[in-house]
């Protein structure tokens, strides 16, 4: 997701030289295409994630149009008072490219563990948050952030991830995308990011099932989701990311008021999985987001 995001930011340059990319410090053996190709449309702003949001607002209110590249819970958490004030109040196209969500550092320790960056990012009213499941899929997003005029945040994994996703078609935000199986099934998993790595395997191998992803979403695009839940007898929403407050209570919150929220099931970190340091896969295994866990 990483390399094609770096992709994707040069071929918009080539077309329309208006992108800059700052970082905080990181994503070298990442970004160098992008270095070398347009040097004077980025910025390392060093380890200062609020004064990098800063300098973003400031860009963008110029008309550029900005990239901030970090890891994680850097550019989310540390600057969560320039990217309420400044970036998504002023409604600016700076977009928030976040490496690692959920475990995918998970040996580096909590600090580097993503797993609360959607409650915070989706309490802001005009950003919408892209959480794509693959290259394909961010390749996608990058064509709908490029036009969007507002605020993004991109929570990309960090490595490994294998191309699933199958359909091609523009990214609408808050509304389900097939990758497996049909809308006739009875039963749905819908994921958000890197957890539909996760329940691919699982869902492919069970008759009457059917997988959908959700690769972008924010606080004003639910309108779709009672009419995807209805469809289904059972949803089990699949999410790298700490149950409360996340992709799930998202849904909730949609389906509030009406006769659907008993259909759904959360599948996501739970409360007794933070704080805890290991490997990206033990930290998923003890969180109950392995296919096993699934079965549950």
């Amino acid at each position: 997701m990483r390399n094609e995001f770096i992709a994707c930011l040069i071929e918009h340059n080539l077309n329309n030289a208006d992108a800059y990319l700052l970082v905080g410090d990181l994503g070298y053996s990442v970004i160098e295409p992008f270095v070398d190709a347009f040097p004077d449309h980025y910025l390392n702003i060093g380890v200062a994630e609020q004064n990098m949001a800063g300098i973003a607002s400031g860009m963008a209110a110029e008309g550029h149009r900005v990239y901030c590249y970090s890891i994680g819970n850097f550019n989310t958490f540390r600057c969560a008072e320039q990217l309420r004030n400044d970036i998504d109040y002023h409604n600016l196209p700076v977009c928030t490219v976040s490496v690692g969500g959920g475990f995918a550092y998970g040996n580096m320790g909590y600090s580097h563990h993503a797993i609360q960056d959607y409650i915070l990012m989706r309490s802001l009213p005009n950003t919408i948050i892209f959480s794509p499941v693959d290259a394909r899929e961010t390749r996608l997003c990058m064509d709908f952030i490029r036009e969007y005029s507002g605020p993004a945040y991109l929570r990309l994994h960090k490595a490994n991830e294998r191309k699933i996703s199958l359909d091609s078609k523009p990214i609408i935000p808050g509304k389900p995308r097939l990758v497996y199986g049909n809308h006739q099934a009875k039963t749905a998993y819908i994921s958000t990011g890197f957890a539909g790595q996760l329940a691919y395997d699982f869902v492919c191998a069970n008759p009457n099932t059917a997988h959908f992803t959700m690769p972008a979403w924010s606080m004003n695009s639910s309108q779709y989701i009672s009419d995807f839940v209805s469809g289904f007898d059972k949803v089990t929403v699949i999410e790298d990311h700490l149950v409360h407050g996340g992709f799930g209570s998202w849904i909730l919150e949609a389906l509030s008021g009406t006769n659907l929220i008993s259909r759904i099931r959360l599948k996501g970190i739970p409360d007794s999985a933070v704080g805890v340091v290991g490997s990206e896969s033990y930290l998923l295994n003890l969180a109950g987001l392995t296919d096993l866990g699934l079965k549950a």
